[in-house]
Parts: C-alpha cells; structure tokens; sequence
C-alpha cells in the first residue's frame, strides 16, 4: 500500500517533519515545565484584557499597476489586493485561538475587518493547522460566502474537504500551483510543526507561499523558526519583493526557539532571503507566549539597528492600516 504522502527529507510518507539539521519542535512533555515556571516564578508579561479598536481600514477603490494595497486584519491575517485579485492569509476572525470556539488565548484585539467587511475574496492562504493560522469557522464562511480557491500545504486539503470547505490546492515545499489565471504560488519550507490535538501531530505539513504576480514577488513566510530555508528560498525562487515575517510568541526561548523566530532572527531572515522590503506579523494580537505585548515592536527596533537595516525595509503596520507597496 503507498504512503499517504511523497518519502522526502520533510515525510517518512505519513509524518512530517523538519530536515536533518534544523530544529525540532519540543514535544507536549515540556509543556508542565513551561506552565510551572509561569505560575511558581511569575514568568511571563500581562496582557491587557482588550486594547483599543483597531483603526477603520480606508481599502482602495483600485490599485496601480506594479504595486499591492496590504491591510492588517491582526495576527498573521491580511488582506493583499494586487492585480485585481484579493488575497487573505491565515484568516483567524473567531475571538479564540482554540478549539470549540471558548477554549485557547482570547483576542486582546478585534479583526480590524469584519467578515461581512470583507471585499471579494479570490483566494486564501492557510500555512498550517495551528488554531491561530486556521480557523475552521472562518474558512467555512469564506467558502460559502466567497468560493476563493484555498491553497494549504499537504494534509489540510484532505482535512477541510472532510469538514465541508471546498477548492482547496495543496502543496509540498517547492511546488509550484496556480493560485488564478494571474498568479501563481511555490510553496516554501519553514521550521515549525503540525497539531491540533495531542494525537494529530505532524499528520500535516507547514509552510509558507512565494506568490508570482503581474506585479512582483510576495513571500508569506507563515510560522517558522530561525532555519537554513530562508537562503535557500531566496536562492531558488528570487528575492522577494515584499515578505511577511513573524515577530511575536518568542518566549521563552528554551521552548519557542525552535519553532518560532525573535524579532532579531526575523531580521535576519529577512537579510536571507534577501526580501527588498519586509512586513512583520504574528504579534500583539493573542497572547500565546510570554512576552508582553508591546515587547516585539520594541525588539524589532533594537534588532533593526543592530543589523543595519532601515525602517523603510522591515516594518510593522498598525492594526487596521492599509498601505499601497511599490513591488517594482
């Protein structure tokens, strides 16, 4: 009987994994560790409760050519209009990043769109099965309400199709699929891992996208940890012309490191993959770690200085802000 997926340097055919040489994520059995040390040692920064309201996104009416109107929606989720296609990644609208819609971190901000808010949507990016990068209910929306074509690394389509969301793409890392007539998408590797339950892990791949539009390169890094991926994809795929990399639940690093990147190693990821201009993303809107809210927006700053790199090439939007980027 053949395996459910292609034997890589990434599957032994059924379960995933990251390449010999990168980091492995620490299993379930560290967690009692981590809990501890928050509860007896006081470990980890408060969060408020709510914050303000996002600003109200002024999306525009059209978008020149050669350039990509971004939105911030929170989270990793943001709305892309480029080259007449509206594209969402990892939209997350629910008020909990868990399951049964009462269980996970709560949001401390709002969606800075509503669902019904949103404009056509043509096509969805989801870049692994982690409750903050898919929201079941929101993709169920989507797909009733939009039909946008889906494209998920290996292992999600099969899971949405299951659960009722339709005109899901899947890929493995270095494939290339057509996103629409326009556009095309390479899934890329990351250094993460898959669960949503104890006794699911890494029966899914993660990932991120480079899209190949009219107007330029757009690289959607999704969850990762610092890894040899990002010379890599920008070795084999070009430099992008705008990326988007995680900022945010980094501590503590003896747990996180492995899956999740600082804002310091965000930095040079972005220097890797030699990104002309890079957004940051993954902060300040679940608490699913132990640095305070504000920390990664400050840790950006410090990281930029150190690394010689310009606001202008690495920055992080405000919630609810649309900005038109030149890829050209």
């Amino acid at each position: 009987m053949n395996p459910p997926f292609p034997v890589s340097d990434h599957c032994d055919g059924t379960r995933f994994h990251n390449p010999a040489g990168w980091q492995h994520a620490r299993g379930f059995s560290r967690l009692p560790r981590w809990w501890w040390q928050r509860l007896a040692q006081g470990q980890g920064e408060n969060w408020p409760r709510r914050v303000p309201a996002p600003r109200v996104p002024q999306l525009p009416a059209t978008v020149p050519a050669g350039q990509v109107a971004v939105t911030f929606i929170g989270h990793a989720t943001f709305l892309l209009q480029v080259a007449g296609v509206n594209i969402l990644t990892d939209p997350v609208f629910a008020s909990r990043a868990g399951p049964f819609g009462w269980a996970g971190p709560p949001r401390a901000r709002p969606p800075a769109l509503r669902l019904g808010e949103l404009p056509r949507i043509d096509v969805v990016l989801v870049s692994h099965c982690h409750y903050d990068h898919l929201d079941l209910s929101t993709l169920r929306w989507l797909a009733r309400s939009h039909r946008p074509h889906i494209l998920t690394p290996l292992g999600n389509g099969t899971w949405l199709g299951a659960r009722g969301v339709g005109r899901v793409t899947e890929f493995d890392w270095w494939q290339e699929r057509e996103a629409t007539t326009e556009i095309s998408a390479v899934g890329t590797p990351a250094q993460h891992f898959a669960a949503r339950w104890p006794w699911d892990r890494n029966r899914t791949l993660w990932g991120g996208f480079l899209l190949k539009t009219p107007a330029g390169r757009i690289y959607f890094a999704g969850d990762s940890g610092w890894c040899p991926g990002f010379a890599e994809i920008g070795a084999r795929l070009g430099a992008p012309d705008l990326a988007f990399f995680p900022i945010g639940a980094y501590e503590p690093r003896w747990f996180m490191e492995p899956v999740h990147m600082n804002p310091d190693e965000a930095v040079r990821a972005h220097l890797a993959v030699r990104a002309r201009r890079s957004l940051g993303m993954h902060f300040g809107t679940f608490q699913l770690t132990d640095e305070g809210i504000d920390a990664p927006l400050q840790a950006l700053a410090a990281a930029r200085a150190a690394h010689g790199v310009a606001e202008a090439a690495f920055a992080a939007m405000d919630f609810g802000e649309t900005r038109l980027v030149n890829l050209r």
